[in-house]
């Protein structure tokens, strides 16, 4: 093989991003870079990496949708068995990404999850449409299927199961909590000499320091 691909965009220009620039809370912080990358029209902008590792430490990523933010962090949405639910029920620790390229901007978080409480995981589950319900029932994610034909069975089997009543939430999907302890927010400038700032959580306050890129 051999390619290079160093530089292939250049350097642009941003304006400068300062531990005086950003709120106190990363909450709030967190809130403006989303709404601001769902301002440009970006698509997907709650599209998140999600890093895990189970008892091999062995990393695995995968992207999924940021579904909502409470007092105690990030939630997003997933199947229980699935190679995520397996690495996050042996080691609960693990990290967010958000990435905006056209905005040079990124997220990284960092911390321990868990699942949310069911009434979470009810009231999001019924928010969703009747297809996608249905879809919680037939895909057993992660495991090996013989083609796409069985998955479309699948889905075709359990809306005759669900024709006459709305599908309940199966017991084995719901929600994850990430509660962060580290949140850092990246903006790119030129010459590499990006801008970093990092919120820590010193007991349960959170401080700010600027890295080095």
């Amino acid at each position: 093989m051999g390619e290079k691909y160093d530089n292939i965009n250049g350097d642009h220009t941003q304006k400068p991003f300062g531990k005086s620039d950003v709120d106190k809370n990363p909450f709030i912080e967190f809130s403006k870079w989303v709404d601001e990358a769902i301002s440009a029209k970006i698509k997907e902008p709650t599209a998140m990496v999600l890093s895990t590792a189970g008892n091999n430490q062995q990393p695995s990523s995968r992207m999924v949708l940021l579904k909502e933010i409470k007092d105690e962090g990030f939630i997003f949405y997933s199947n229980y068995d699935s190679k995520k639910g397996h690495q996050i029920s042996e080691n609960h620790f693990g990290s967010l990404l958000f990435y905006w390229p056209e905005l040079e901007k990124q997220i990284r978080i960092e911390g321990r999850i868990e699942k949310t409480s069911e009434e979470i995981s009810e009231e999001y589950y019924l928010t969703r449409s009747a297809k996608r319900r249905i879809g919680a029932w037939a895909s057993p994610q992660s495991k090996e299927i013989p083609n796409r034909k069985f998955l479309e069975n699948k889905q075709t089997e359990f809306e005759k199961i669900f024709s006459e009543n709305t599908p309940k939430r199966p017991d084995n999907w719901g929600g994850y909590v990430l509660t962060p302890y580290i949140i850092e927010f990246w903006l790119g400038r030129p010459n590499r000499l990006h801008d970093r700032i990092e919120y820590y959580l010193d007991g349960d306050e959170w401080k700010l320091r600027r890295l080095a890129p």
